[in-house]
């Protein structure tokens, strides 16, 4: 048997996939792209997390189109965090060019065009479905770990959360947990300190602080209602086919803070609100997170901590999430080894730094008789990659350098007017478009203290009457305490991590 016939065999015992399996491409052996040996990830394995990697300009964006396009085929919903704003074209069919006729002859991989059915999100100003979620949705525990707060700070503000759920005041926006803030502080002070203890004024100075950083990143347009359900990121459209939410993020690059921050919200409720799906034969969800350094750059220990836990537990709920970066490295290795899918495109080595990167890289996969890991990661062609995944069994399969299949939808952005189409026959636009700002701790708290300041001034006004009739001292002074009474008890139930399921869902 010739080395060729001995590689094919071993890709193809590696790769076969009994079940419903995503088509990558065709493997490569000796800048040779060979008919007889397709690279495929089978459904059921998806749910295991995964990685794509590598330059800029190395086909990363339409590796992951091609992948969007299958699940979507196969009815399962994609969220897409678009950094770049590159990926929309997924929703236009796409056009065969002569490069892709011969490159899919190459690897024998018959090629359509179509188009896929889109949502677009959006977190900012940006035109799309607005995403917001609730202070009180976060729970004490996540909202600390996003401030970066120590274990001082975050009891405060559990006081703060526990102080707003016995007297029945929603937590809905940034300016609600200012507001009871400066409540404790002040007017509150003595209320405070008699049914939960006494606080620092100078811790409450540095959450403040905290919020007002966060508020500077955009975050007064996430906060709020009405909150994102994530129920509308698994819907299907009238063919069978998942909906492919792209989430336009191409404002907020230099908004690190707030980006982590939707992140790990929507990671959290997605976990709670799903249902545990153990074995079953495809994922509910995938989720892929572009420029993902963009997280782990500016994550403190807690927060890096909380995401590995996260991307633990979230696969036993049928959920899988893929970080897209331009280096492996960029990746903590308590995530990377949660990661059983890993893409690898071409990497540059321009300086020893690279070179010391691509040889850590090399030593992240599987070792092959084939393939020299370290001079092949430089040598891959735009739209190759590097692929190693989990088989059926969740056995790691053999290292294959691919030639990766073209997408079958646009490879270019949608124009204005097709975003505004989009836009316009959205239903989830209409639905989410209303900003509602109803009655929250904001406005309880004006409305006690405007109630204590009436009876102060009825009580300074009986004082100067009493005065004038001789009829001995005021008791003003024992006022404030008195007049502040609480509200009915209640108690938000909260789920892990401390995200509060919807209380107000209509």
């Amino acid at each position: 048997m010739s080395r060729k016939e001995d590689f094919i065999q071993h890709i193809t015992a590696g790769y076969n996939c009994k079940g419903e399996s995503i088509t990558l491409g065709g493997a490569i052996l000796d800048g040779e792209a060979l008919t007889d040996a397709h690279v495929k990830v089978p459904l059921k394995t998806l749910n295991r997390h995964g990685l794509i990697a590598g330059a800029t300009g190395t086909g990363k964006t339409k590796t992951i189109q091609v992948f969007s396009e299958q699940l979507s085929n196969f009815g399962i919903p994609v969220l897409m965090m678009d950094i770049k704003g590159d990926f929309s074209g997924i929703a236009k069919e796409g056009e065969e060019k002569p490069f892709i006729t011969e490159r899919h002859a190459k690897i024998n991989i018959p090629y359509t065009t179509a188009s896929f059915p889109v949502e677009l999100l959006t977190l900012s100003e940006q035109n799309g479905v607005r995403l917001r979620a609730t202070i009180s949705e976060f729970g004490p525990v996540l909202f600390s770990r996003i401030l970066n707060l120590n274990d001082t700070q975050a009891g405060v503000v559990s006081v703060i959360f526990k102080y707003c759920d016995d007297n029945k005041m929603p937590l809905l926006d940034l300016k609600d947990i200012k507001k009871v803030i400066n409540y404790i502080t002040e007017e509150g002070k003595d209320e405070i300190e008699e049914h939960y203890g006494k606080i620092s004024t100078s811790t409450t100075g540095t959450i403040l602080r905290k919020i007002i950083e966060l508020e500077q990143q955009g975050a007064d347009l996430f906060f709020g209602e009405m909150s994102f359900d994530v129920e509308d990121l698994m819907r299907i459209d009238e063919n069978g086919k998942g909906y492919i939410n792209i989430l336009r993020l191409t404002d907020i690059q230099d908004k690190p803070k707030l980006f982590s921050t939707f992140m790990l919200s929507l990671l959290a409720e997605i976990y709670q609100q799903m249902p545990e799906k153990g074995d079953s034969d495809q994922p509910e969800l995938i989720i892929f997170i572009d420029e993902a350094h963009l997280i782990f750059n500016e994550a403190s220990k807690t927060l890096l901590e909380q995401i590995e836990t996260i991307v633990k537990l979230i696969r036993s709920k049928g959920v899988g999430i893929y970080f897209i970066t331009q280096n492996p490295m960029d990746i903590p290795s308590g995530v990377l080894a949660q990661l059983g899918l890993k893409i690898q495109h071409a990497l540059r080595a321009f300086t020893a730094n690279d070179r010391k990167a691509i040889k850590q890289t090399a030593d992240n996969y599987p070792t092959s008789d084939y393939y020299k890991t370290d001079e092949v990661l430089t040598s891959l062609g735009i739209g190759e990659a590097l692929v190693t995944a989990l088989n059926e069994k969740g056995i790691p399969t053999p290292l294959a350098a691919t030639m990766m299949r073209a997408p079958m939808s646009r490879m270019d952005i949608l124009t204005e007017s097709e975003i505004q189409e989009i836009n316009n026959k959205s239903k989830l636009v209409k639905k989410y478009s209303e900003l509602i700002d109803r009655e929250s701790a904001y406005e309880m708290l004006n409305k006690k203290i405007a109630v204590v300041e009436e009876e102060i001034n009825k009580q300074e006004q009986k004082q100067e009457s009493q005065k004038q009739q001789n009829q001995g001292p005021s008791t003003a002074s024992v006022v404030g305490k008195s007049v502040l009474k609480v509200l009915t008890n209640a108690t938000f139930i909260r789920g892990a991590f401390g995200v509060l399921t919807k209380m107000f869902k209509k």
